[in-house]
């Protein structure tokens, strides 16, 4: 599987771990302490919906386009606001009504939440993209952008000096055994900060290596776990990225809630076929909470 961010920037999957991503913020901002959010797979930052990569797949306007192209009610209104705000960011003057261009990668969604007080590890090991990234973040005191693989930040970079904070894995699956790299890496994190937050994004393509995962990391035993399911189609002929899903280790009380509110529209909103389905689970934990 090749999962290169600059190919599917803006999909549907894009669009939900951004929206999960900024829920997640948002709690964290709740409190006045600062908070350190560590991206360790970050990307180049922002993505050209016309340059050659986006336009290839035109991934985008079945994802962040159909966003922007309806009228979301007032409580999900408000619950998308946060990353719509980005998305606006991104594009400045040149976004307008269900208009997009520019694509904002997590570090920059990340950032534009940032308060005076929280800080941005933004980690990228590929040399072109992390030029990129670290021109995107020049002079900004509050981002230290890393040349490393990522996978390395899980142990030599936890936990930050905040010692609050949210860690995001969103590797790009282009190798054999991510799974088990997101398995291992998770323990190990979970080991030097246990009460940190941990979004570890996943590709649903192939539905036993996703039973196989989900068991690997129950397996682990880490107190809660909670996995934000999503896909827009139904299982293909071919095997194909048909959905997106979110484990969310110590996750913020309040995101179940929001998710059970979000979810339902965003399916809806963005499927491809009837058989499209969401789900909020907990793999470990109590009990779902109303």
């Amino acid at each position: 599987m090749n999962y290169r961010h600059a190919f599917h920037a803006g999909n549907f999957a894009d669009v939900h771990k951004h929206i999960v991503l900024t829920r997640i913020i948002e709690y964290l901002q709740r409190k006045d302490r600062a908070f350190r959010v560590i991206d360790t797979h970050a990307g180049a930052g922002l993505y050209d919906l016309h340059a050659a990569e986006a336009s290839r797949t035109g991934e985008w306007v079945d994802g962040v386009g159909r966003l922007l192209s309806v009228s979301p009610p007032a409580p999900i209104a408000g619950l998308l606001a946060p990353f719509l705000d980005a998305v606006a960011a991104a594009n400045g003057s040149a976004q307008g009504p269900g208009q997009v261009r520019i694509y904002p990668g997590s570090p920059f969604v990340a950032r534009h939440l940032l308060r005076k007080q929280d800080r941005l590890s933004a980690i990228e090991l590929h040399p072109q993209e992390y030029a990129r990234l670290k021109a995107l973040f020049e002079g900004d005191i509050q981002v230290r952008v890393i040349e490393l693989d990522g996978w390395l930040a899980l142990g030599g970079h936890l936990p930050p000096k905040e010692k609050r904070g949210l860690v995001l894995v969103d590797p790009p699956f282009e190798l054999e055994g991510e799974f088990s790299r997101l398995v291992q890496g998770l323990q190990s994190a979970v080991s030097r900060w246990p009460g940190g937050v941990y979004a570890l994004w996943y590709p649903i393509k192939d539905q036993n290596a996703v039973d196989a995962f989900r068991a690997a990391l129950k397996a682990i035993r880490i107190p809660k776990m909670m996995d934000l399911w999503l896909t827009v189609c139904g299982q293909q002929p071919e095997p194909r990225l048909i959905g997106s899903g979110m484990v969310i280790v110590n996750p913020p009380y309040s995101l179940e809630v929001e998710m059970r509110t979000l979810m339902p529209w965003l399916c809806s909103t963005l499927q491809r076929d009837e058989r499209a389905t969401w789900r909020v689970e907990w793999i470990a934990g109590e009990a779902a909470r109303s």
